[in-house]
């Protein structure tokens, strides 16, 4: 074996790069990092080819002493953490004082500064070698740029991983669109090439933050999404959830933050994944920005180098609170609440139209064509007649062949389609529609599929076994709730062959077992006899549910396998239980079917993800017929 030796500081800083550099994302992530615990309120941040090229940086923060400036290129150098304490109760998003060292040791980096209350500004300038930092004055505000040029230059192995100019950018924008979601009061401006990307102005108020994640997540998620700020037990969640049937099909637009740092984290994404089990399409992912605040000494961001995961002080207390928070927060959306929404969004006031314009007033009846039963001949010259009364030909044409015979004289009464809402009821009728429900009153039924209604704002569709099985399902999971979990022993025990790991496992969650149905009995080092199982369950593949639990135990902690399998049950009887496709329903079955929907819970979506109802308001269907243009 080789003799031990130190390593060079280059190369060591070059070690420590591969860790903290590694795309120009990293680097702007970490400079925007340091700007934030700087106190800088204002960052404009240039880049030129991807970032490969140049990346400089601009605030104005607190800025960096003279005396400071060589250590802040030297590794381990910080002023966020002095002793364990801190470092066990980190307020800062940087601490290791790794980010400048490690970025100067791949790169020209040129660092100026003006510290608050100095008179000038300093210059400190590294390129890649073991150097003395040479410190000069430079003219500066208060505030620093980094300017980071030629990025990876001496190490060409690293440089020929980099992928195109277009796609570094799009890693680098998405950090900046990190940065600008977890700090609202943060004015940040990103251009590319000399053109303007970004240009976010600080953001106070419920409406300017809502703005801003607007435009950072595009305006469909905001009208898609649901408010949340909910507090309890020490912690705090709030931000914005996308609505299920606004999901992707990538997990491209999810955001979480934990004091202000963004996270990806496994116990985190099992939770939401928890909460949008039931309500999610197949293969979909939900949309969510989230910030989660607790007490800085009960969250761990020491775990990774790239300070991406953390590690929570009582993780299952974290993970119950943000799943109980999103799934009533989800339960909690009714067609009310849509509805109201949709009407909330500015739309422009479109020209009178229809009715409403009074189009149909003082016109008589359209004669309609009967589907139910032939005219006789009587009738048919009746209708002829009262038809050439209402439309006489013009002078001097001779007659053309009849039209096809209506079946009754007119729609509705003898004011037709103007009776229907005629000077002496306009009020009334007014009225009766602002009163009406949110999904409003059935009008008919399509194909035997589709309910259609009519609400305050325009036209409901309603996918009938859809609505009527979610309808089901929430019954049923409220009368199994109620009624407890009933346990069935097994005519023959089943005998597992497990690991010690496994049956150590079964053994300390006895008690979960047993609320859930199960009973253990252990009858070796590595054996395990089940002799109970929820009467739900009895013929299902009981051997491997009773093995994903264990293993999910193991890993997790934690495991609602069970609680999934009983739930797909349920949702198949449901399924099974609900109106049939094709099946006639009277305007009063229909009606009950539209109240039913708005006392339930997540009644928007199906058992297995799908939208149960839309909404087509008035605009949309005068787009549709070109109606006021």
């Amino acid at each position: 074996m080789n003799r031990i030796e130190l390593l060079s500081p280059r190369l060591a800083n070059q070690i420590a790069a591969g860790e903290v550099v590694e795309r120009p994302a990293s680097v702007v992530k970490e400079l925007l990092e340091n700007s934030l615990d700087a106190g800088a309120s204002r960052v404009d941040l240039d880049i030129e080819k991807g970032g490969t090229k140049l990346i400089r940086l601009r605030d104005n923060g607190g800025g960096i002493d003279k005396e400071d400036l060589e250590l802040a290129l030297s590794r381990h150098a910080t002023s966020k953490i002095k002793v364990l304490d801190d470092l066990e109760a980190v307020g800062t998003l940087g601490f290791r004082g790794e980010a400048l060292a490690s970025i100067s040791s791949v790169s020209r980096l040129t660092l100026t500064s003006q510290a608050a209350g100095a008179d000038t500004a300093w210059e400190v300038s590294s390129e890649g070698r073991e150097m003395q930092a040479v410190v000069k004055p430079a003219a500066h505000p208060q505030g620093t740029t980094v300017e980071v040029r030629d990025l990876f230059f001496n190490t060409p192995a690293r440089r020929k991983f980099l992928r195109t100019e277009k796609t570094e950018f799009g890693h680098l924008e998405e950090v900046v669109k990190r940065i600008a979601l977890s700090r609202f009061e943060l004015g940040l401006q990103l251009r590319h090439n000399g053109r303007v990307i970004h240009q976010l102005r600080p953001a106070v108020s419920q409406v300017e933050q809502e703005r801003r994640v607007a435009s950072v997540c595009g305006t469909p998620f905001m009208e898609n999404a649901i408010a949340l700020d909910v507090e309890a037990s020490g912690l705090r969640l709030w931000g914005w959830v996308g609505l299920p049937s606004y999901s992707r099909s990538q997990a491209d637009l999810q955001y979480f933050f934990v004091n202000g740092r963004a996270i990806r984290d496994k116990l985190v994404a099992h939770a939401v994944r928890q909460a949008y089990r039931d309500v999610l399409y197949g293969g979909r992912h939900p949309t969510f920005v989230l910030f989660l605040e607790l007490n800085p000494a009960d969250v761990d961001v020491n775990v990774h180098p790239t300070k991406h995961e953390v590690r929570f002080r009582d993780g299952r207390l974290v993970h119950d609170f943000l799943f109980r928070t999103l799934h009533r927060g989800l339960a909690d959306v009714t067609p009310a609440d849509r509805v109201e929404a949709q009407a909330l969004q500015p739309a422009p006031a479109p020209a009178a139209s229809g009715i409403a314009a009074g189009e149909f007033r003082g016109q008589q009846g359209i004669p309609l064509y009967s589907q139910e039963r032939p005219a006789s001949r009587g009738a048919v010259a009746e209708q002829l007649q009262a038809y050439a009364a209402l439309h006489p030909a013009p002078t001097g044409t001779q007659p053309t062949s009849p039209v096809p015979p209506p079946a009754a004289p007119f729609f509705g009464s003898a004011q037709g389609i103007g009776g229907a809402q005629g000077v002496v009821g306009e009020k009334i009728d007014a009225q009766a529609q602002d009163q009406a429900p949110p999904l409003g009153y059935a009008l008919a039924q399509l194909h035997g599929i589709y309910v259609l209604a009519q609400n305050a704002k325009g036209l409901v569709l309603v996918d009938m076994h859809a609505a009527h099985e979610r309808i089901v399902y929430e019954r049923l999971k409220v009368s199994y709730a109620e009624q407890g979990v009933r346990s069935q022993p097994l005519l023959v025990p089943l005998s597992l062959a497990v690991s010690q790991r496994e049956a150590d496992c079964a053994e300390t969650h006895a008690e979960q077992f047993r609320r859930l149905g199960f009973e253990f009995t252990r009858m070796g080092t590595e054996s395990l006899v089940v002799r109970q199982v929820p009467a739900l369950l009895k013929d299902g593949d009981v051997e491997q549910l009773v093995r994903d639990v264990l293993s999910d135990l193991l890993v997790e902690g934690r495991s609602d396998r069970i609680e999934a399998r009983q739930n797909e049950l349920l949702a198949t009887m449901a399924c099974h239980g609900s109106v049939r496709a094709n099946r006639q329903l009277t305007v009063p079955e229909m009606n009950a079917l539209l109240r039913d929907m708005e006392r339930t819970e997540r009644s928007g979506q199906c058992n297995h993800g799908r939208p149960t109802w839309t909404q087509l308001d008035l605009d949309a269907l005068d787009k549709l017929f070109l109606r006021g243009q």
